[in-house]
């Protein structure tokens, strides 16, 4: 009950300042309404550890992995959705940690690369599920990654498919902004080798980046934090010219360690990151993309699928090889 007195006390001091800067920015700061991150009770990580106990990798998969701060994607295998994140952000508020959700099930998803198709069934089914999505986190803190890859998928598009994702995607930010006072909502904006700077903030900016509290970048990739920062602010700096404003953003650091060898789907030689912490660089780096997950059926997960976890790439990703 303190926090929430101390959030509402803040939110409305803060208001008049919001509203002049940016209208549709909130008001709340959630990353001061918590005690740090949440870490995922249930990540893939941490049920191969407790399934394999005994396996000479369990140590260091636990101890460098398991229990860093990590995401929690939802997408059509999180079953009730408004359910599912309701629960992960009440248990995260009982705990006082904040959670890092990303919701991935927008129609068309992953059109262009194939390794992770699928989403919702069509736009309007989207729009049903991302306001349940929002409607579930209501007014407890949150910080929400919205669709990743959405924004650098586009080189197989119509122009009308764009338009129509656009249109998705501003929709989202609308249901987050009428339901997640309190949550945090980062637009994917791809990674520094998908789109130019200037791109990207066109992008950025007819997707409706305005409404949102900043923008996302590599996802589940593996460009370093350096390279990120310099291309965020780029990005920034086409924001103010073009439209006159600029947005804070994210690094997903939680395979960045070596940097990038040009491979994006489960290449070798990768390393974990700086875990999951406010500024470095960017407002935060978040571990997004559990370490040790496959990126699909390609690299050193070959044979696997999308998002299941290999326990011998996570061992090698801890010591670099």
């Amino acid at each position: 009950m303190r926090r929430r007195i101390r959030a509402l006390t803040a939110a409305l001091l803060a208001l008049p300042l919001a509203l002049a800067v940016a209208p549709s920015a909130h008001a709340a700061d959630p990353t001061t309404m918590t005690n740090g991150f949440y870490a995922d009770p249930d990540s893939s990580a941490k049920r191969w550890v407790a399934a394999n106990s005994g396996d000479g990798r369990a140590p260091a998969i636990n101890t460098s992995i398991a229990h860093t701060p990590t995401a929690r994607w939802f997408g059509p295998w999180s079953g009730a959705i408004g359910t599912a994140t309701g629960a992960y952000a009440g248990a995260a508020d009982r705990a006082d940690k904040l959670p890092v959700l990303v919701a991935y099930n927008i129609y068309n998803r992953d059109y262009c690369g194939g390794h992770s198709a699928g989403g919702a069934a069509s736009p309007s089914a989207y729009a049903t599920w991302i306001a349940q999505f929002a409607g579930g986190i209501a007014d407890r803190p949150a910080v929400v990654i919205l669709e990743p890859d959405s924004l650098g998928d586009y080189g197989c598009m119509t122009p009308a498919q764009i338009a129509e994702r656009q249109g998705m995607l501003t929709g989202a930010l609308a249901q987050f902004n009428r339901q997640a006072p309190n949550t945090w909502v980062y637009l994917d904006a791809g990674n520094p080798a998908w789109a130019g700077p200037a791109t990207m903030a066109q992008r950025l900016h007819e997707a409706g980046l305005r409404q949102a509290h900043g923008f996302s970048l590599n996802i589940s990739n593996y460009f370093t934090t350096a390279e990120n920062t310099a291309y965020g602010n780029a990005v920034n700096s086409e924001l103010n010219a073009r439209y006159g404003y600029t947005k804070p953003f994210v690094v997903d650091t939680s395979r960045n360690g070596n940097g990038s060898n040009g491979q994006w789907c489960n290449p070798s030689g990768r390393r974990i990151g700086t875990p999951t912490r406010l500024g470095g660089g960017a407002e935060m780096l978040l571990w997004i993309k559990v370490p040790g997950e496959s990126d699909g059926n390609c690299g050193v997960g070959a044979g696997s699928s999308a998002g299941q976890f290999l326990p011998e790439v996570a061992y090698k990703m801890i010591y670099g090889y």
